[in-house]
């Protein structure tokens, strides 16, 4: 069985267009060096900033490509391909050098957070998987942060894996929810393979299987004396935290306590308020209040600003989907081939040429005040945000834990000004495009549109042939 969140997958995990480019590269023998940018052409409306995330499995993904002996035989046999095509996809490797953004750093329109550069046909050929695992985790994290910015340090778990789009998005989306804030998940595959920590409490089905909803409270606290969470709506969720009080009282001979209350449906902020009174009267002032059911950053913030007592949070469908603004306007497009800048003019999607770097200024407290979008090769005032991370096919450092990258999420976030952070609509952060970028894609524009006229020295050389 394949595992599509550690690059293990099949090289036909791709477009189509990808294959029928490459072999018209091969026939044309064009093999030399391409840059390639990923990058978010507009931010998706009610965001002020979006969190990279996914460079782990890009890097995965580039040090295991390679074509399967049955992928290679299907491909001769399709009828789509000729065999010294074919063939030579035999000894495919990635070879090339990628650029990044670090995992957690906060971007912005146009700002490239992955430059590829290798041979042509290796850079084109990745481009479809590059923008699903990039697109996916950062679209997911980008969302989840704004829930941790309005939970403000409660409780906050990813419950989302079961309405996720597939297997590969629910474990991914909780490795991305963590990396931007979330406290931990209720999938256990992604506690296992990034000790994201593992949160759980008890389904409906539990109680209803019981006959008595008290003798289904103890059943489950005698099981699990130290991590239990009792869901209390499945029948009338006030009557159940009473039965919760007068059970406390006989488990405390056996050092048990009961930890937290879950619920899940009607007036959350309202059965919460009411739980509380109970629990406090009887008590149980430490056991913590935990809600569910339809959440995300916008219900979280209505439920705190009203007061109710709720100590965290699990969040799903909402979130792992990002389903207010489920897609990033995104796109990894051919920056310099051959030694030469190259710029799409498309109506709409016009793109700024040749490889880039991004810098980053902070003002005299630590918050971030402006970006600059330049070429590579421009040095300016700032933080340059592109580093080097893989070269000739080779990651150049040790994959950081998620923890760290989590951390450094958060200080990314922090350092946002205060109203690109929030929720509401923001004026846009300041990112400016160098002096040095408009004189490129100018040059580049005289030099393409001389040789759409024919003129004499300004095309480029013709693709060889075998």
């Amino acid at each position: 069985m394949t595992d599509l969140s550690r690059g293990l997958e099949p090289a036909l995990l791709t477009d189509l267009y990808q294959l029928t480019m490459l072999q018209a590269y091969f026939d044309g023998g064009m093999a030399e060096t391409a840059s390639f940018e990923f990058f978010v052409r507009k931010l998706p409306a009610q965001r002020n900033f979006l969190v990279a995330a996914g460079l782990e499995q890009v890097l995965d993904y580039l040090e295991a490509l390679r074509f399967s002996d049955a992928e290679l035989e299907w491909l001769a046999a399709c009828g789509r391909f000729h065999r010294r095509f074919v063939d030579g996809l035999a000894t495919l490797r990635f070879t090339g050098d990628v650029d990044a953004m670090d995992e957690g750093m906060v971007f912005f329109a146009d700002e490239p957070i992955l430059c590829v550069t290798a041979p042509l046909p290796q850079a084109q050929l990745v481009e479809t998987r590059l923008i699903n695992l990039l697109q996916f985790q950062s679209m997911v994290a980008s969302k989840a942060a704004r829930c941790a910015t309005v939970a403000a340090g409660r409780l906050l778990v990813d419950f989302g894996l079961r309405r996720a789009h597939g297997a590969e998005a629910g474990l991914l989306s909780a490795r991305a929810s963590y990396l931007a804030g979330f406290s931990g998940t209720a999938t256990v595959l992604a506690g296992m393979r990034w000790d994201i920590p593992l949160y759980g409490t008890m389904a409906h089905s539990f109680i209803q299987a019981h006959e008595d909803e008290l003798a289904a409270f103890e059943h489950f606290a005698r099981s699990q004396p130290r991590a239990n969470t009792m869901l209390i709506d499945t029948y009338d969720t006030e009557a159940a935290a009473r039965k919760l009080v007068a059970l406390a009282d006989r488990l405390r001979p056996d050092g048990i306590a009961i930890q937290a209350v879950r619920i899940d449906s009607g007036d959350l902020g309202e059965h919460a308020r009411r739980v509380r009174a109970i629990l406090d009267a009887g008590g149980l002032d430490g056991v913590r209040i935990f809600v569910s059911g339809n959440l995300d950053e916008y219900a979280v913030r209505e439920l705190l600003a009203a007061g109710a007592p709720i100590d965290g949070f699990g969040v799903g469908t909402r979130m792992n989907t990002s389903a207010d603004r489920p897609y990033l306007d995104c796109a990894y497009k051919l920056q310099e081939y051959a030694g030469e800048p190259r710029r799409k003019r498309s109506e709409g999607k016009a793109t700024w040429p040749g490889r880039k770097q991004v810098y980053r200024r902070r003002d005299e407290h630590g918050r971030f005040a402006g970006d600059l979008l330049t070429t590579a090769d421009d040095v300016a005032a700032g933080e340059p945000l592109l580093h080097p991370v893989m070269h000739d096919g080779r990651r150049l450092a040790a994959v950081p834990s998620l923890n760290v990258i989590r951390t450094h999420a958060a200080a990314q976030i922090a350092a946002l000004p205060d109203a690109v952070r929030e929720l509401d609509p923001a004026p846009p952060y300041p990112v400016a495009v160098s002096a040095s970028l408009h004189a490129l894609a100018d040059a580049v524009d005289r030099r393409t549109q001389g040789a759409s006229r024919g003129e004499v020295g300004s095309s480029t050389a013709a693709p060889k042939r075998p």
